[in-house]
């Protein structure tokens, strides 16, 4: 699949879509798709590694839970997020492994804040072999 995520331009915000193979793969390019619109990506080492558990009571918010799960090792520890991998997922919680690196301002240059991914015209779906979802961030 060529296409992981494309942005959404919106009023004082920004979306994007996020498409995958798999649920899995789909959270994983939501993940890249986050963190893309934080920092450039290929400046990010994979240093450490972080296991994250995620709760939810649909996919939709789990989908939202997770992204700010992630945005909260961001503020918290200056994480940033290389890549990550979906350990296990089940209709309302995932566990994932996230390797990144916390943020070196030598060579991370911080593009945008994001204060949390929301629920304003989210949705997680199958479309007949691919899975799509749409985002929008709080800037």
């Amino acid at each position: 699949m060529n296409r992981r995520y494309k942005y959404i331009e919106h009023t004082a915000d920004l979306g994007f879509k996020a498409y995958g193979i798999t649920v899995e793969e789909l959270f994983v390019n939501a993940a890249e798709a986050l963190f893309e619109v934080l920092v450039a990506l290929d400046s990010v080492r994979a240093r450490d590694k972080r296991i994250i558990h995620v709760d939810s009571i649909d996919l939709e918010t789990l989908m939202v839970s997770w992204l700010n799960e992630l945005l909260y090792h961001f503020e918290m520890d200056g994480f940033l997020l290389q890549r990550s991998q979906i350990d296990k997922m089940a209709s309302c919680s995932l566990q994932a492994t996230v390797c990144g690196e916390s943020i070196d301002p030598a060579r991370h240059e911080i593009r945008t804040t994001i204060k949390a991914a929301t629920y304003h015209q989210l949705y997680v779906k199958r479309l007949n072999d691919l899975w799509e979802s749409r985002v929008f961030l709080d800037l």
